[in-house]
């Protein structure tokens, strides 16, 4: 699947310097240009699995999460939230995928041929978790306040390994409704919103 990466990228800077003042904020975006952010996939198999998929699905996750709490609050969504948490944490959600994915080759039988077929091949190196990484990463630039961390942290709801056989994910959801809310938005995307390119 082809996106234009540049005008997405565009998109991604209008909404963050819109809504995000926070101290720090200048140096995270400078080191994510030196990452493959806006060029990486969201995931190697799974949703938006294509070149600029991470930032594609970032976008689409802001949008999800930001019309959830509208839909919840109406008119009073500012109250529970602020525009700047919106933004930190629906873009930066994933910042633990860069630098994660490259290129590599897979024997594929086509028309009863083997063919080498391209695939994103995941390598971590800095094996760090999944939501807790990216909210290590975010805070080596600024500060998280409470529900972000907790939205960032947790994103990923009964899917996280750390939830199994504990009650935690009931008590994050239960104090924080806003990490619920960002948990739906993120599942939303993922199941409604995007495709898989085979």
């Amino acid at each position: 699947m082809e996106i234009n990466i540049e005008e997405q990228k565009e998109e991604f800077y209008n909404i963050f310097y819109d809504n995000v003042e926070r101290e720090g904020a200048e140096e995270l975006l400078a080191y994510l240009e030196k990452t493959d952010f806006f060029t990486a996939p969201a995931s190697g198999r799974r949703h938006s699995n294509f070149e600029g998929g991470l930032c594609l699905h970032s976008l689409k996750v802001y949008k999800r999460f930001l019309k959830l709490l509208q839909n919840e609050y109406q008119d009073k969504w500012t109250e529970v939230v602020s525009p700047e948490s919106v933004a930190i944490i629906a873009l930066l959600h994933d910042v633990c995928k860069v630098n994660t994915y490259s290129v590599d080759f897979r024997n594929v039988k086509v028309d009863g041929q083997w063919v080498q077929k391209p695939y994103f091949k995941y390598n971590d190196s800095l094996p760090y978790g999944h939501g807790e990484k990216s909210v290590y990463m975010i805070s080596g630039f600024m500060k998280l306040t409470r529900d972000e961390a907790m939205a960032i942290n947790w994103h990923m709801g009964a899917f996280d390994a750390r939830t199994q056989h504990s009650g935690i994910l009931s008590e994050v959801f239960y104090r924080h409704p806003v990490a619920f809310l960002f948990h739906i938005a993120d599942y939303m995307t993922t199941y409604l919103d995007e495709i898989i390119v085979d």
